[in-house]
């Protein structure tokens, strides 16, 4: 069984984050720039199996998509050029940035760190993933 692999895409910078071989705890992985991001997704996925994708998806408080998917939309339609044979799913990151910084304050990371975003890109993509894990659970003990 692989790895699932979330990721909180931005213009500047992209949160990831990837399971445990079993698929039960989600960890932030990296922040990469949005200009390396492929490359790096690429370099990735050569080396561990990752079964599936997911992307955070930004939807506005009346569910419909955000202005910002003008940006991940693209991005989206490239990941699923690149990697044919990977599932790319959409999870819905709606306040997954805030939930990542009160979490920082919260864990006790000192302003200073805190004031390094990209440490909240990547929490959020953990956030993003184990928050799609557990709908997935949930949604398999239904069956």
């Amino acid at each position: 069984m692989g790895r699932i692999m979330a990721i909180d895409y931005g213009k500047k910078r992209v949160g990831v984050a990837v399971t445990d071989p079993l698929r039960i705890i989600a960890s932030p992985l990296e922040t990469v720039p949005a200009a390396a991001i492929e490359k790096f997704l690429s370099e990735y996925l050569s080396k561990e199996k990752v079964d599936e994708l997911v992307v955070g998806y930004p939807r506005k408080l009346n569910n419909e998509p955000s202005e910002s998917v003008k940006y991940i939309d693209p991005f989206i339609a490239r990941l699923r050029k690149l990697f044919p044979g990977i599932p790319v799913n959409l999870a819905d990151e709606r306040f997954t940035t805030s939930i990542a910084k009160r979490a920082l304050i919260e864990g006790g990371l000192k302003r200073s760190d805190r004031m390094d975003k990209s440490i909240a890109d990547k929490v959020s993509a953990s956030l993003i993933l184990q928050s799609y894990i557990e709908k997935m659970n949930f949604m398999n003990k239904k069956k």
